[in-house]
């Protein structure tokens, strides 16, 4: 799909709170106070806060397999700020994979479920992070309004 615009954004967490839906094995390890299962589904409620040409904050509810391996991840954000200047709400489905240190992650506005100037907003991103960043990450938005 062609998108006539783009922004340029970081984000960083904010807040992150994981819980464990479906543990397989009964087997797994304790991080910072969270039970990470070695193979099951978790959920998990994550808040991001978003500097650049995005400029708002994220809650993305996530559903988050663990096992050997790139591990699927599904999910749905509802941003509320402004992008390239444009002021309202979207929803942003969230599809991906993830391993102990890398995340891949494809990006896809939810149309018809944008609000203000954001109302017909149509995008997506590719996101690709290595490791933890306490900086926060970067990603670009293809857009339109």
């Amino acid at each position: 799909m062609s998108y006539d615009k783009k922004a340029e954004t970081t984000f960083t967490v904010a807040a992150w709170e994981e819980s464990v839906v479906e543990d397989i094995d009964g087997t797994g390890n304790e991080r910072n106070g969270t039970y990470y299962p070695d193979r099951g589904i978790t959920r998990a409620t994550v808040r991001y806060a978003y500097t650049g040409d995005l400029e708002g904050e994220g809650v993305v509810h996530y559903l988050m397999t663990y096992k050997e391996g790139a591990a699927p991840v599904v999910a749905l954000e509802r941003f509320t700020g402004s992008i390239g200047g444009h002021e309202g709400t979207c929803v942003l489905l969230h599809r991906g994979a993830h391993d102990e240190m890398d995340v891949s992650d494809a990006v896809e506005v939810v149309e018809g479920m944008g609000t203000g100037a954001l109302e017909t907003l149509r995008g997506e991103a590719r996101i690709e992070l290595g490791g933890h960043s306490d900086s926060g990450y970067g990603f670009v938005l293809d857009y339109s309004v």
